[in-house]
């Protein structure tokens, strides 16, 4: 028995699961259902990718902590895998005491071995809001295709990876303010010091599929650049031993969450190290990862140098897939085919996409298209009318007609039995090879040979005069029927729990995929799966269209005041603001001290908000400011304006924000 780790990407922990980050989870999981099924020893980890500056920006917007933001997305995609059956043995987060240490490990081990150089770059900084900016805090027009509005490290519309620097068109993405270049002490990793060790690393047989090894042999062959891998403060993540204000880049710890997550489930169990795992040399634990084609460069060049630098033990294997289509088009939220986990699940079995996914997936790194007509068609007639039918209609009359009852499988049907043994042995080559949809045709063969013989021998008119040859042409479908449920675990292990139970057998291997099943009783069938509707998928889309729009949530609010003239509102100097600064003041548990631009000058205001806000949520805000009070002195010192807010019915006190694109000191009218 084989020892083997298996990681799939770690998701984001900045929005939901949807279901093209599905095509990975469900292929991962349909390969380590498949290797538990034939008996290897198999521990299957991933973890929230819990830092960096998106996830800083979005947590600011919404008024709460990054921490926080991190653990209301971890606890949401962990229901969202459990209800498409995504058998994790860890699900952990890279915000964790494990990965801080190996993240630390794996730099300090490489700046001892002369692998980290550090010099100054010249690294956008903006005035406004008084901070250097990290990739995502910066917007512009990729330097390769010319897409707008594309984050500083990578395009989302072309993959292309580049410096912040090489941006058209560059505008901080807080503020919205054009930022200044400015030097800035940074840290990089020295990739090139393992171009050597990179190409007998990809070289090695069956570690990538052969249009990955291209591409990255291409990258080798072009020379690889050095990485930068630090981040100036304020940034969300590990601060770099060593350093002053100089954070990790989360695609440094990042992949470093497999080894916490692996370190996070193997502590305290007797005889199981991490180190089996990573770090020993002659262990033969095989490592399996499962990655989009978006994420091939870092882990395929810097995921194994860094492992490398650190003596980590490197991968096994990199399997890499492609993106998922909606009707051959790229996911839109507009068209209502940006579908996510719960959506899809709120309204439809996640058995149902499971198993399309299976029949579209293989060992390519080619996109697969979920074409909303073909799959309720497809997974109808395959699923429901061959599969389960032949389950339900087999059982169903050995239920009614023969006191559920099995024969013996005729001696007729021995050249059946070869064929049916034939497509098991292809099933599970194609399992093993990643060749999903060749495994369903194989099972779809096998439900073919049985639905095939059982319409043939017409048990349901021979009963009459010959009952046990009936049962027996029944204990043929029967035997199949078992054998399906076995082939198909691995893609849908609840139905094949739910056809064992109507079988009364156990929880069945792969090695029980046999002509063995005679003789005995089974139980009384029940249903296992309904047909899809035709428009089963537009219900889905108009959902997701609906989710879109904003909720209006009904509250009771105060008596409208008085009627002013517009005269009188006119006199209100209301404007556009910036806040640079927040700090809390000793001494008060209600005032934040805020440093606003509004456009003509930067003033100090005093707000009453520490109920909602930590200062460190609120940098970056772009508020509604009244510049025109009287300056009110206060034993803090003088709050020169102040700034809007709302406060819900609750009490809760809620800023009135403004689009980050609103320049400072314009008029609100």
């Amino acid at each position: 028995m084989s020892r083997i780790l298996v990681t799939s990407a770690l998701p984001y922990a900045n929005g939901d699961i949807h279901i093209g980050h599905l095509v990975e989870y469900i292929q991962t999981d349909i390969f380590v259902r498949f290797l538990r099924l034939i008996g290897e020893d198999v521990l299957y980890v991933c973890a929230s990718d819990a830092h960096g500056a998106p996830i800083e920006i979005n947590a600011a917007k919404k008024g709460m902590t990054p921490q926080k933001l991190v653990e209301e997305f971890h606890q949401r995609h962990q229901t969202d895998f459990s209800r498409f059956e995504i058998s994790f043995n860890e699900f952990y987060s890279t915000d964790s005491p494990e990965n801080q240490r190996h993240s630390e490990i794996i730099y300090l081990k490489a700046k001892e071995n002369n692998h980290i150089v550090s010099r100054e770059i010249e690294q956008f900084y903006c005035e406004r809001c008084g901070r250097f900016l990290p990739d995502r805090y910066i917007k512009g027009t990729c330097p390769k295709c010319a897409a707008p509005d594309q984050y500083g490290d990578v395009c989302e519309s072309c993959g292309a990876t580049y410096r912040p620097t090489e941006l058209s068109d560059a505008h901080c993405a807080i503020c919205g303010a054009k930022p200044q270049l400015r030097t800035s002490l940074h840290l990089f990793f020295k990739l090139m010091d393992f171009s050597d060790f990179l190409l007998e690393w990809t070289s090695f047989p069956n570690r990538l599929q052969d249009e990955v090894r291209g591409f990255v042999r291409t990258w080798i062959d072009q020379g690889l650049r050095d990485w930068d891998i630090s981040r100036d403060g304020p940034y969300f993540g590990f601060k770099i031993p060593g350093e002053e204000n100089k954070f990790f880049y989360v695609w440094l710890d990042a992949p470093i969450g497999y080894i916490a997550a692996t370190e996070h489930y193997v502590s305290g169990k007797n005889g199981v190290k991490v180190e089996d795992y990573w770090i020993d040399p002659k262990s033969e634990i095989e490592i399996h990862h499962f990655i989009g084609k978006d994420i091939t460069y870092f882990h395929t060049l810097f995921w194994p140098a860094m492992l490398k630098a650190a003596d980590y033990r490197t991968p096994t294997a990199v399997h890499v897939h492609g993106f998922l289509t909606v009707d051959s088009r790229k996911m839109s939220k507009s068209r209502g085919t940006f579908i996510t986990a719960r959506q899809f699940a709120d309204q439809v079995n996640p058995w149902f996409l499971r198993y399309f996914y299976a029949t579209k997936l293989g060992s390519t790194i080619d996109d697969i298209d979920l074409n909303l007509e073909e799959f309720v068609n497809r997974t109808n007639a395959e699923l429901v009318n061959n599969i389960t039918n032949l389950i339900s209609r087999s059982a169903g009359f050995l239920n009614k007609r023969l006191d559920s009852r099995l024969g013996v499988v005729p001696k007729t049907c021995e050249e059946l039995k070869k064929q049916v043994t034939t497509h098991v042995e292809q099933c599970y080559h194609d399992y093993r090879l990643l060749k999903y949809s060749n495994a369903i045709k194989n099972i779809l063969a096998i439900s073919d040979i049985a639905n095939n013989y059982v319409q043939q021998n017409e048990p349901w008119s021979t009963v009459k005069t010959d009952p046990e040859k009936a049962r027996d042409d029944l204990t043929f479908a029967i035997n199949c029927s078992k054998i399906l449920s076995i082939l198909l675990k691995p893609v849908l292990p609840s139905y094949s729990a739910k056809v064992e139970q109507i079988l009364g057998l156990g929880d069945l291997k792969w090695a029980d995929a046999k002509f063995d099943f005679e003789l005995r009783k089974i139980n009384v069938f029940e249903k296992l799966v309904d047909r899809l509707e035709p428009n089963t998928m537009q219900h889905v889309i108009e959902k997701a269209k609906d989710d879109l729009v904003p909720k209006i949530v009904k509250t009771i609010a105060p008596e409208f005041k008085e009627e002013i003239s517009i005269e009188d509102f006119a006199k209100i100097d209301l404007r556009v603001g910036k806040v640079l600064s927040a700090s809390h003041i000793d001494g008060s548990d209600k005032l934040l001290k805020l440093r606003v631009d509004v456009g003509r000058e930067i003033r100090t205001v005093f707000a009453g908000i520490k109920s909602s806000y930590s200062p460190e949520d609120l940098v970056g805000r772009t508020v509604s400011v009244v510049c025109n009070l009287a300056p009110r002195k206060m034993r803090f010192g003088v709050s020169e304006a102040m700034v809007m807010a709302a406060s819900d019915p609750d009490g809760k006190i809620i800023l009135c924000e403004l689009d980050s694109d609103a320049v400072p000191g314009s008029i609100i009218k």
